[in-house]
């Protein structure tokens, strides 16, 4: 992470401007100096110069210690890191005659995904000349979508692809 860091930002001999903006340790302007006066403002203070604005006119450059520096911004991309959440779409596959019983254990995995923030993609699949029933299919779907409410949105409705009927179903915001 530092090392990636470490080359977006040009330190010290490395930078390459005439003139730059400078802005002390203390975080307070200085001014618009020539490069080798603000290496040698960083020499004195026993820290380095960082271009931390390359694309300002002049550069914008700050004295401080590089090291800390990286240190910070790898710390703040880690926590930045740590707040995102990573959604999942989880399946459930049945069939249109699926028992009563198996239904209600196919909705009690259905309410964890949803809790665990989870998106849950039901798919209802045909077998033989069961496609010619689809209305089997819909009871089941309104099944799952009454035990379901309150807990999860249908984010698309079924719809019949080939042989099996599909919809996804994301989870409640609070």
């Amino acid at each position: 992470m530092q090392q990636d860091l470490k080359h977006k930002y040009r330190v010290n001999e490395k930078i390459r401007a005439k003139e730059v903006r400078l802005i002390g340790p203390d975080g307070k302007q200085i001014g618009i100096v020539p490069l080798s006066e603000a290496l040698r403002y960083a020499e004195e203070y026993g820290l380095d110069l960082v271009e931390v604005a390359p694309n300002a006119v002049p550069p914008v450059c700050k004295i401080m210690d590089f090291g800390e520096f990286l240190y910070q911004e790898a710390k703040k991309a880690k926590e930045a890191k740590k707040k995102q959440t990573v959604i999942e779409v989880k399946e459930i596959k049945l069939s249109p005659k699926t028992d009563k019983h198996d239904l209600e254990v196919k909705i009690k995995h259905i309410l964890r995904f949803l809790e665990e923030k989870n998106k849950v993609r039901i798919r209802v699949v045909f077998k033989g000349r069961e496609i010619a029933h689809p209305e089997l299919a819909d009871r089941v779907f309104s099944t799952i979508f009454q035990a379901i409410e309150g807990k999860g949105i249908v984010e698309s409705p079924p719809k019949l692809e080939g042989k099996q009927m599909v919809a996804l179903v994301a989870p409640a915001k609070k």
